[in-house]
């Protein structure tokens, strides 16, 4: 009996280690700060001004986008034409696609390096993205045209933690505030919001503000951020994390409100999204996802 009791320390060591790494890889996927929101949210009545993004229900599910065989990065919804831009890096393309996922045109992308970002700023002007060289583009986009050069465009570049790899991934605008947010995907992960680029009124001087909260940033229950959108009627931030599986409310000071699920059994999914990239919301607030490297979903919101 003596010689059967001897393995106990070996056996509480391995139970010991295992315990230590389960709780070490919860720690590196913010697995429990994000059950302890999970939990928050169960006792707290849903605000008139929330998006409840927990609500909404998928429609359309991993729809291949034909003719586009490269990786789409980000997405941004044109309330003028109606429509919804992508851009793609390997290629370097801005391409317009319908709301249904179709392609409506192709643009050539000359000089910009490794795209990964687009927003609408308003008719005919977007901002797009230089992920390695952190560079904010001023493009202007008419009916004909056929190619956009980099070297034409107004453009800054931040130059912040620039010995990563992991640069700038998603942009939002908020056209009242006049404000660009912009995400850097991680190591680390941050939120800058951009004031004074692109420049708006020629006669007055021109003076870019950067405004950046760590402190926020680091609440934030996601491994890393591959597209924002700002919703104007709330007043909210919309985060998309790929490593996380998941979409995230952000009210005006960072905190997080409500959760929509990427993963395989949740907002009505079949199966897990693969790698969303990009993510845009219409006037009607219906949501838009792309995922690597050219599948595209729709998530509604049901009418009570």
């Amino acid at each position: 009996m003596r010689r059967l009791a001897r393995p106990k320390p070996l056996i509480l060591l391995l139970l010991t280690i295992s315990l230590i790494a389960l709780i070490a890889a919860g720690q590196y996927l913010r697995l429990f700060e994000r059950a302890w929101f999970n939990l928050n949210t169960l006792w707290k009545p849903t605000s008139e001004q929330v998006i409840a993004l927990d609500q909404y229900r998928v429609t359309v599910e991993a729809q291949t986008i034909d003719g586009l065989n490269d990786d789409v990065s980000a997405l941004t919804f044109d309330p003028i034409r109606k429509s919804l831009f992508t851009v793609t890096n390997q290629n370097a393309e801005l391409i317009e696609l319908s709301l249904d996922g179709k392609i409506l045109r192709r643009i050539a992308l000359i000089g910009f390096g490794d795209p990964e970002a687009v927003e609408f700023i308003s008719e005919d002007t977007y901002v797009i993205t230089d992920e390695r060289q952190q560079r904010l583009i001023k493009v202007h986009l008419a009916d004909d045209t056929q190619f956009l050069d980099a070297a034409d465009a107004e453009q800054m570049t931040l130059g912040v933690h620039m010995s990563s790899n992991k640069g700038f991934e998603g942009l939002a605008y908020d056209s009242v505030g006049k404000r660009l947010f912009v995400a850097k995907e991680r190591d680390p992960m941050l939120i800058y919001e951009v004031h004074g680029f692109p420049h708006h009124n020629p006669e007055k001087s021109y003076a870019v503000h950067v405004i950046n909260n760590p402190k926020r940033d680091a609440g934030l229950f996601v491994r890393d951020l591959s597209s924002l959108q700002y919703d104007e009627r709330s007043g909210h931030l919309l985060a998309l994390s790929d490593e996380s599986r998941l979409i995230i409310e952000l009210d005006i000071d960072g905190r997080p409100l409500s959760t929509l699920s990427l993963s395989k059994g949740r907002q009505g999914l079949q199966k897990t999204v693969p790698q969303a990239e990009g993510l845009a919301m219409d006037d009607d607030g219906n949501l838009y996802v792309v995922s690597e490297p050219n599948l595209f979903y729709v998530f509604k919101k049901p009418q009570p």
